[in-house]
């Protein structure tokens, strides 16, 4: 299934901005992070499809996923 991941903010270091990967059918959020090697502490927001999601939320095909670190200020 071909799923579009678009990074934000310091998930962008050496990485991309917004890439179309394949992954198998029954794939979880978590799997594309573990794959990305994104660092669970530094992860804020999870958006399938622009609704909040969870790391063990199920994905489906033509799905967007964007991930979004922790924001930090003061």
């Amino acid at each position: 299934m071909n799923i579009t991941v678009s990074l934000h903010g310091v998930f962008r270091i050496d990485r991309f901005k917004l890439k179309k990967l394949d992954y198998p059918d029954c794939s979880i959020v978590q799997n594309i992070i573990d794959d990305l090697q994104i660092p669970v502490k530094l992860l804020g927001i999870i958006l399938i499809n622009g609704t909040h999601a969870k790391a063990e939320d199920m994905l489906h095909d033509g799905d967007t996923l964007m991930l979004l670190p922790l924001l930090e200020g003061g």
